[in-house]
């Protein structure tokens, strides 16, 4: 039996709504990672080096390894001649230590022989292999990295919840870590209802349209760091959505649906979920993406969220409830994408009660700085206006007009944070 609808429910505020959601997040337990694979994600506890970095000491040139005591007086028109007794190279080094009087050509990166304390690059001598000449004394410790210079055992790399970056996986990888404790990735199954839809590349009828929902959302899961699983398109038909869903529980950390939550006859994802009593539908003061709904679903409660139809409405609803949501669940703060303060170029009205988000684009300013302007109209079909905006600009319920040159909050859409 299909959803009745309730024509007089009252309506929500984003602030509400996002606030059940995240309460209804919970992070992902913690685990052990190879370390590429934790690129994006936080640590979950402070590392520290569990070695010196270098764990010898070593050249930073290519020349001899030397006793600076036996070049006294080393200079172009009188240089010293020592005998060459062997040679160091990174990686392949068989010479441990040296006498006094004596040289070993050594390369970059390779360790420093014992007994030697400092390093005459090759441009201040003949280049000779079985002995050489020197014209010049270096200092003491001159050209030689020592042990511990860069990092020092025990010494502190990162703090419980900083992002790993690849700078940050090369540190890591640098003090011999190959695994490294993050939240996992999480897994999210992206399902689009409704007897209207084909599959890109396909053939449309008089009444059909291509799905672009579930390709738009699972490219959002997977730019938000997690793991999208698109799913076929799903029918109108009760019986095959519950199926399906059922069916995919299993590796799912999450599920988006998009469509099927509003009022009419055929909205089956809002009629098989209000039947479990875990799920929360309801209107939000919110334009585009009023119809929400948000709860758990299986033995295990995973969460899921049911975002509109219109593709507009769909995108809008996972930046502002489902990218928090999946934040949380990888250990990323802040959750919310921030708000920047920017003047727009162009004014307009806004839905009197509504909190509007609105597709908008961010120009370079004459004075160095940056404007916003609106792109397009506000229907929540429009896939073109949404493809050229970078945007959002957030309106308050309260505002209905806004003026040219004024200063708007702004979603900045394709910037990490």
């Amino acid at each position: 039996m299909a959803f009745e609808p309730h024509d007089r429910e009252p309506l929500g505020t984003v602030e509400e709504h996002l606030h059940r959601v995240l309460e209804g997040i919970e992070p992902l337990p913690a685990f052990e990672q190879p370390l590429i694979d934790s690129l994006g994600l936080p640590v979950c506890r402070q590392i520290t080096s569990p070695m010196d970095v270098p764990s010898f000491d070593n050249s930073s040139m290519d020349g001899y390894a030397v006793r600076r005591e036996d070049l006294a007086g080393a200079s172009e028109d009188s240089p010293v001649q020592l005998p060459v007794v062997g040679e160091s190279a990174a990686g392949q080094s068989k010479i441990l230590g040296m006498s006094g009087g004596s040289a070993v050509r050594i390369m970059t990166g390779a360790p420093l022989p014992q007994g030697a304390d400092a390093v005459v690059p090759v441009e201040w001598t003949d280049a000779g292999s079985a002995s050489v000449r020197i014209r010049r004394q270096p200092d003491a410790g001159q050209h030689v990295r020592r042990r511990g210079d860069d990092i020092a055992e025990g010494e502190l790399l990162m703090e419980e919840g900083a992002l790993l970056g690849p700078r940050q996986v090369g540190l890591l990888a640098g003090v011999g870590m190959a695994r490294v404790a993050t939240r996992p990735r999480p897994r999210v199954v992206v399902i689009s209802t409704g007897a209207e839809l084909r599959e890109p590349g396909g053939r449309l009828s008089h009444d059909t349209i291509y799905d672009s929902n579930s390709f738009m959302l699972a490219a959002a899961v997977r730019q938000a760091g997690a793991i999208a699983y698109r799913v076929g398109i799903v029918s109108d038909d009760p019986t095959e959505f519950a199926d399906a869903l059922s069916d995919q529980l299993v590796r799912a950390d999450a599920v988006i649906t998009s469509g099927g939550v509003s009022k009419g006859a055929y909205d089956v994802v809002k009629e098989v979920l209000s039947q479990t009593g875990t799920v929360w539908f309801g209107g939000l003061r919110m334009q585009p993406g009023k119809p929400q709904g948000f709860g758990h679903v299986g033995e295990d409660r995973v969460p899921i969220f049911t975002l509109p139809g219109n593709p507009v409405s769909s995108y809008v609803s996972f930046q502002v409830f489902v990218l928090p949501a999946l934040r949380k669940m990888m250990g990323r703060t802040p959750v919310s994408r921030p708000r920047v303060r920017l003047r727009i170029d162009e004014g307009f009205r806004s839905p009197a009660g509504r909190e509007q988000y609105v597709r908008a684009r961010v120009r370079p300013a004459p004075d160095g700085g940056s404007t916003v302007s609106p792109v397009g109209g506000h229907g929540s079909h429009l896939l073109g206006d949404l493809s050229a905006s970078d945007a959002l600009v957030v309106v308050p319920a309260d505002t209905e007009v806004v003026e040219a040159g004024s200063t708007v909050d702004v979603l900045l859409l394709d910037q990490d944070f």
